[in-house]
């Protein structure tokens, strides 16, 4: 599945996959802790927990993220700043999320529902995405945007709380 990160990280970043753009890519911040989630997530649900920690905590020093385990994130994650990026173990992602830095997925504690994100999503930077909601298909979250109630497919949300701006 890191394949798929990676040349969604060429095309988001570049606007095309590469040689060189690949290369350029494998050495981004972003796509070192995607890849240490991908081999995290790998050696969690290949019951070695014990190496998985050792590398989802490699990765939160390393690279400043925090990716809990069992968060299910679909192929295409593109992470462009990793710094100060949180996501809850029990959160759902579909396909082809771009988040920046600063962003938080999760709820207030591990028991409770946590959000959904569907495909082709992108997250501004310091959005934060908390409790029970889902995010429609091809949706845009804002800047610094906070969601608490479900978002529709094709729009665009900013403000806190969130609110709808635009169709995507």
């Amino acid at each position: 599945m890191f394949k798929e990160d990676l040349y969604a990280r060429c095309i988001h970043t570049y606007g095309s996959v590469n040689v060189k753009n690949i290369l350029r890519a494998m050495l981004s911040p972003g796509a070192s802790s995607v890849f240490l989630f991908r081999l995290s997530d790998f050696f969690h649900k290949n019951h070695l927990g014990i190496v998985g920690m050792i590398i989802s905590n490699f990765n939160y020093h390393w690279n400043s993220i925090l990716i809990g385990r069992g968060a299910i994130i679909g192929k295409g994650f593109v992470v462009t700043h990793s710094i100060g990026v949180v996501i809850n173990g029990n959160v759902t992602i579909g396909n082809n999320l771009i988040i920046e830095h600063g962003v938080t997925i999760g709820s207030k504690g591990r028991s409770l529902p946590n959000p959904i994100i569907s495909n082709n999503v992108y997250i501004g930077a310091g959005a934060k995405i908390i409790g029970p909601v889902s995010i429609g298909n091809n949706s845009k979250v804002g800047t610094n945007a906070v969601v608490v109630k479900d978002i529709p497919d094709n729009v665009t949300v900013v403000g806190i709380p969130a609110r709808i701006i635009g169709k995507t």
